[in-house]
């Protein structure tokens, strides 16, 4: 459990750390064991296999029975499956560290607000919330930006992607109107929760953004990822927060890496479990 500023009473654990404990194992869905995700969604394969799948999968609903992957606990603790029922699929250790750069900037005064570029089903937007709540923030506006109907097709101007699918993988649209209810679900749907729909080309550059804390990538590609960079790290505050979920990717690794060199970008890149990292910028 992270320790936060405000210590609970003498021999007591603070409130505020089993709130957002409790919060952070919900959205994960650690409380509980995970249930198979259909295997139809997932669109892995050719067509020819993807059409097997779905013909196999169209049959055993027939007799009450469904195509599922089952989740292993250890890879979905640590962010490596596409869960069926969580909230988040970012695993324990992002979230942790999401927690650690979220409290920091509050602790430190940092100016700014806060957004995830790439939301899926919005856990890692929903914590962020819950951390400001947590903390008495009345201020900061949690942005969350997707297209809200999965990744986009990959240009075939950018080499980078063209061989990325992530645009046929079903799972991963997920609507706006799913991703507010889910919100809602925890207490934390009100004004400050600012929805930017669309492809990030087109709203990133234009969205109400004076300033940010903490910036968080999920973008998967590498067009999506500097569609995001290239707008937003200019108005990220010195001495707050730029995350990278998907970095082991490598598109997404190639245009973080060209971007911090273009930027002259010195802070250290940071590790925090197989494919995040997140760096402090400097002043």
């Amino acid at each position: 459990m992270i320790v936060s500023a405000q210590a609970g009473r003498a021999g007591q654990p603070d409130p505020r750390d089993l709130y957002l404990e409790l919060l952070k194992r919900a959205l994960s869905y650690s409380l509980w064991d995970e249930p198979g995700l259909p295997l139809e969604r997932l669109g892995y394969g050719g067509p020819l296999l993807r059409g097997a799948v779905h013909a196999v999968a169209a049959a055993l609903r027939t007799a009450g029975l469904q195509l599922v992957r089952v989740a292993d606990p250890a890879r979905r603790a640590e962010g490596a499956i596409w869960p069926g029922q969580a909230h988040t699929m970012i695993g324990l250790a992002r979230l942790d560290n999401l927690r650690h750069c979220v409290e920091t900037v509050l602790v430190d005064g940092v100016p700014g607000d806060l957004i995830e570029t790439g939301v899926w089903r919005g856990g890692a937007s929903i914590f962020m919330r819950g951390i400001l709540a947590a903390w008495g923030d009345a201020a900061r506006r949690v942005f969350v930006a997707d297209s809200f109907r999965g990744l986009p097709k990959p240009d075939p101007a950018i080499r980078a992607d063209r061989a990325d699918r992530h645009h046929r993988i079903g799972v991963l649209a997920v609507s706006r109107d799913e991703v507010a209810a889910n919100f809602a679900r925890y207490g934390l749907l009100d004004e400050r929760v600012v929805f930017l729909e669309g492809w990030f080309k087109d709203t990133l550059a234009a969205a109400p953004i004076e300033r940010l804390a903490v910036l968080r990538l999920d973008g998967d590609m590498y067009e999506s990822t500097l569609d995001a960079l290239a707008p937003l790290y200019p108005k990220l505050s010195p001495g707050g927060f730029c995350i990278i979920d998907d970095y082991a990717l490598p598109g997404c690794r190639q245009a973080v890496d060209e971007y911090r060199a273009a930027q002259a970008i010195s802070a250290p890149l940071e590790r925090i479990d197989w494919t995040g990292v997140f760096w402090r910028k400097e002043s």
